[in-house]
């Protein structure tokens, strides 16, 4: 507040400031009113048109506001200016990576670090973006190299610990333990090693370990978040309620001039999998999690002109994803994970689109969920009850489009069947998308493609069978959350 007053203070004396600008825009962005930092990222870029990080900042606020193919040439024309300062590389890398653009990115966090290879912000950007696109090994040399200047620095530990299986003779377990006996770490990067920890005794069949610092992490973690789990359930609740098949049959037509392939569902159940499989076949493209449906979706029901028609909807959805991520006469995936809420209203939009639900073991699915850290979103995970009533709630949800949604609109798949027949799973996959075989899909894992998911290491593997039945090492210990799941889910199902 107090820059954001300094800032106003200036800009009544002087209000043509390009640089005052730029930091009222920084605090917009900050507070998340998105709408105040597009008009400050304007005004700065009116004032200061060479200046590249009032283009960068402008860049920023139009692909949080959904606009992605403005954000493009804004962060083009940035580009262009962009000279060899390392903050204003690193930065503009940084959207790039935001756009999806990994090789892009690459570029401009190598150029950043060449400069200042001594800032752990700008080794650590590098090293996320190097696990995008599967340059594992180099990933891994930079975290190194980012811890080695900055020991606490807890996103550089989680990261490096998931770039590999950890074995008994080359982990990461003493060092990071040795810094949490130590005391002195902020919350939040004593939270990122804590998940690291527990990912690191896991690889090595450590599980009891593993639990201890999974709990302790999530206990940190959500006890730093305002977050109300009933609302967010109501809010699904209310979805089933509203989004019946009288609903969809009385939405007017959408548009159905595309067919994209929406692949949904809970985090850790394996949509990267599909997500993968489906997007080896040689005439399909992922477009990533885009985001973009929900995008229009809000921008339609905000918009005081009307345009909330679903064609409407479809159409500039459309527009967004081919605008630069895939060419606009490509089918393509979206895999956004929570576009399961949105199946009514993407079938009323896209009515030739196909929506793949995945599905998994309750108990694995939570468990998975539990132990990963998922920054700034799912905040139902950091807690067994919360997290096994958000699940039920997907399952009532998932019941509903199965229930409502027309023949052949919706796929249902389970984790563990892909496991158990790679092969068939593949083929109802891309029978049901309406794609002639291709054995391509059979050798997803060989696929160059970057992937900016959590599972960007594992869907560089050959499929494996080591994740199923997982939850059993901490039977005891997950109990209250499968105490919870049983009261609505038959014992059968939870074995």
């Amino acid at each position: 507040m107090t820059a954001e007053r300094i800032c106003a203070e200036l800009l009544a004396r002087a209000p043509d400031d390009g640089t005052a600008w730029a930091l009222l825009t920084e605090t917009a962005l900050r507070r998340g009113r998105i709408e105040a930092a597009v008009v400050c990222a304007n005004r700065a870029v009116a004032f200061m048109p060479k200046d590249p990080i009032a283009l960068i900042l402008r860049a920023k606020c139009l692909f949080v506001s959904g606009e992605a193919s403005q954000a493009l040439e804004a962060a083009d024309a940035a580009a262009k200016l962009i000279g060899a300062a390392p903050e204003t590389l690193d930065a503009l890398g940084a959207i790039f990576g935001l756009l999806g653009l990994h090789e892009r990115a690459k570029q401009y966090f190598l150029r950043a670090v060449a400069a200042r290879p001594d800032v752990p912000q700008y080794l650590f950007n590098l090293a996320a973006t190097e696990r995008m696109i599967g340059a594992l090994e180099e990933a891994e040399a930079h975290c190194n190299a980012a811890i080695a200047r900055d020991r606490s620095y807890g996103l550089a530990h989680y990261l490096r610990s998931d770039l590999r299986i950890q074995t008994a003779d080359r982990n990461h377990i003493a060092e990071m333990e040795a810094l949490i006996g130590e005391g002195r770490l902020a919350p939040p990067s004593e939270v990122m090693l804590r998940f690291a920890l527990a990912k690191e005794y896991e690889d090595l069949d450590l599980h009891a370990r593993a639990f201890d610092h999974v709990d302790a992490g999530c206990e940190l973690q959500r006890r730093s978040l305002a977050y109300d789990h009933r609302a967010e359930i109501a809010e699904i609740d209310r979805i089933t309620q509203t989004h019946t098949r009288a609903w969809m049959d009385a939405a007017p037509s959408g548009c159905s001039a595309a067919a994209p392939v929406f692949v949904a569902g809970l985090p850790r159940t394996g949509t990267t999998l599909v997500e993968r499989i489906i997007g080896s076949h040689p005439t399909m493209r992922s477009a990533g999690e885009t985001s973009a449906f929900a995008t229009e979706m809000r921008r339609a029901m905000t918009d005081k002109a009307g345009g909330s028609n679903p064609a409407d909807i479809g159409k500039r959805y459309i527009e967004q994803v081919t605008a630069f991520r895939v060419s606009k006469d490509a089918r393509f995936i979206d895999k956004t994970l929570q576009n399961y809420l949105y199946c009514g209203l993407i079938h009323a939009a896209l009515p030739a689109a196909k929506i793949i639900l995945l599905q998994r073991h309750p108990m694995d699915a939570c468990w998975a969920i539990y132990k990963a850290h998922f920054q700034g979103k799912f905040a139902f995970s950091y807690h067994q009850i919360e997290l096994a009533e958000y699940y039920l709630a997907y399952r009532r949800l998932s019941r509903h489009w199965r229930m409502t949604l027309p023949p052949g609109v919706l796929m249902e798949i389970n984790y563990e069947d892909i496991v158990a027949d790679q092969s068939a799973a593949s083929r109802r996959l891309i029978d049901f998308v309406g794609l002639p075989w291709d054995d391509e899909v059979l050798r997803f894992h060989q696929s160059a493609a970057p992937s900016a998911t959590a599972s960007a290491v594992q869907v560089r593997r050959p499929v494996y069978s080591s994740s199923v039945g997982k939850w059993r090492n901490h039977a005891e210990r997950l109990a209250p959350l499968r105490a919870r799941l049983a009261r609505e889910i038959p014992e059968v199902e939870l074995a």
